[in-house]
């Protein structure tokens, strides 16, 4: 393992803390988006089917199994949690999710490494993450303000694929056999999605100033 996947797990991990310290010290979701939060409970089942049939290492297996664990609480919380669930904006979580998720199982049966199960869903989840911040990047641009959590719970998602890219990039230099193009081209995907957001969120840390995203 390099720094910058090291770098990039600590991240993706830092971002889910954020998230469930916003939920569980507010008892509130208000901000956050279930659908991106159901997205991305999908794309954990799906990517870490190999967990019980492929061991690679204790920390490997324990981030795949913090990953869908955090991700089930969260959406169980803002389905089912008394108090939470009524701070949910469901007016504004809108997005069509449903449509990414026919489009990536389509898009995996069509561009894939190799056409088995576990191959098939591997690509199905990497297709699926790289869109799955939508449906929260367009209710943050709906209630125009974002609280401070949210807002780094956001900022560190990105940063987490971006810390990927560069994983992508050196283990691309220094292994003669590294052929993940299906990943690459979606994370280059996916860390595009978040400049709009990236632009304000520098500009408000900048000025020491609220978080505010264009209607």
């Amino acid at each position: 393992m390099n720094i910058f996947r090291l770098a990039g797990d600590m991240t993706h991990l830092l971002s889910i803390l954020v998230l469930l310290l916003k939920i569980y010290a507010t008892k509130s979701c208000s901000g956050v988006s279930r659908k991106t939060q159901e997205l991305y409970a999908m794309v954990f089942l799906a990517r870490y089917l190999d967990l019980f049939t492929d061991f690679i290492s204790v920390y490997n297996a324990t981030m795949k199994v913090v990953f869908i664990a955090s991700s089930l609480a969260i959406v169980w919380c803002m389905r089912f949690h008394p108090l939470v669930r009524r701070s949910y904006d469901k007016e504004l979580d809108t997005f069509r999710h449903y449509f990414l998720i026919g489009v990536s199982f389509a898009l995996a049966l069509v561009l894939h490494e190799k056409f088995t199960f576990q191959e098939i869903f591997w690509a199905f989840s990497i297709y699926l993450e790289a869109v799955a911040i939508l449906p929260q990047l367009v209710l943050l641009q709906r209630s125009g303000n974002v609280d401070n959590l949210t807002g780094q719970y956001v900022f560190f998602l990105g940063a987490y694929r971006a810390f990927y890219i560069l994983n992508w990039i050196y283990r691309y230099l220094t292994e003669p056999r590294f052929t993940r193009w299906i990943a690459c081209v979606s994370g280059v995907v996916q860390t595009a999605l978040y400049a709009d957001f990236f632009y304000y969120y520098f500009i408000s840390w900048k000025n020491n100033a609220k978080l505010k995203l264009p209607a």
